[in-house]
């Protein structure tokens, strides 16, 4: 399926490319850093950091800002409340919060590829109150109650 989001470029995007998939059957587009200078992110440390667009998504859609791979491998470098959502009306500039799990710091550079984001398809659901709820083999078991094989 194919949607539209609107992008709106801000004053500090410049040259930067627009988010886009690295590979054909990526999920993700990567996001970049839209810094005037460079910004250390220590170890524990936590900043969000601006891409420089905001956005339209369509109506029934959200965004969610996911980790790269690579950097959560490599530096510790992974994204706080992941995945982020952005919602269909939110109209403000697109930030990466970013956490430094690593044990050095980290620097982040004008157009560094720095997270991914995913435009997934929502559903808002009727809640509707009831007495019981049918009965499951796994019924109330919570965290761990499958096992670990």
């Amino acid at each position: 399926m194919t949607v539209t989001v609107q992008i709106k470029p801000l004053a500090h995007f410049g040259d930067l490319p627009l988010p886009r998939f690295e590979t054909a059957l990526a999920a993700g587009a990567d996001l970049r850093a839209a810094l005037d200078v460079d910004f250390t992110l220590v170890p524990g440390a936590r900043a969000l950091i601006p891409t420089g667009f905001a956005m339209a998504l369509p109506v029934g859609f959200e965004a969610q800002i996911r980790p790269r791979s690579g950097l959560a491998f490599k530096h510790g470098i992974t994204c706080l409340n992941s995945p982020g959502t952005i919602d269909a009306d939110y109209r403000g500039e697109v930030k990466v919060l970013l956490i430094n799990h690593g044990e050095d710091p980290f620097v982040i550079t004008r157009g560094e590829r720095i997270a991914q984001m995913v435009i997934a398809a929502i559903t808002q659901p009727n809640f509707l109150v009831v007495d019981s709820l049918e009965d499951t083999i796994r019924g109330e078991g919570g965290f761990g109650s499958t096992g670990v094989a």
